[in-house]
């Protein structure tokens, strides 16, 4: 059996991203992705996929795409159901990401990230199941060294980085 899905399209809008009760980083987006075909009026048309991403690499997303952003998604379909308020059956059909790449780099004319303060991160493609360094600023809270939306992964509070090659993704 397979299951394999490669997107390339851009966000309609800003990354979610929220914490598990246990601290584990997950977040969602919707990447518009253009039709190979024009419809009856000349017009391209667009299809709208939900995704989710987990642990670093969606804190990645979070913290360097928003609306707009162009990124590429490799990962896999995935349908759940819940309860909804109504008593209703729910079923969701999402791209569960297992690695998202950026496409673009910040400063790009579609992009505002440059606004933020976001270092020089263009890349995402690190393997969610991928082992991950030690973390440089070392928090002491419960969420296994995360890096939360609103601080600067790239801070190192003036200590020297040790990087191997082995960490490098390309």
């Amino acid at each position: 059996m397979m299951n394999r899905i490669v997107l390339v399209g851009r966000l309609t809008k800003d990354p979610e991203l929220r914490y598990t009760p246990n601290g584990v980083p997950v977040a969602t987006f919707t990447l518009a992705v253009n039709r190979t075909f024009t419809n009856q009026q000349g017009e391209r048309e667009a299809d709208f996929i939900n995704c989710v991403i987990w642990r670093k690499p969606a804190e990645n997303v979070a913290n360097f795409l928003k609306k707009g952003s162009l990124a590429g998604v490799d990962g896999r379909l995935q349908t759940r159901n819940y309860e909804g308020q109504d008593g209703k059956r729910v079923y969701v059909t999402e791209v569960l990401a297992e690695s998202v790449q950026f496409l673009e780099p910040r400063n790009s004319s579609n992009s505002n990230a440059g606004d933020r303060n976001e270092g020089g991160y263009y890349g995402g493609n690190q393997k969610q199941d991928a082992p991950y360094g030690q973390n440089q600023n070392q928090r002491s809270n419960n969420n296994n060294n995360y890096t939360r939306v609103d601080e600067d992964p790239f801070a190192n509070n003036g200590q020297t980085i040790d990087i191997s090659d082995d960490d490098l993704p390309f």
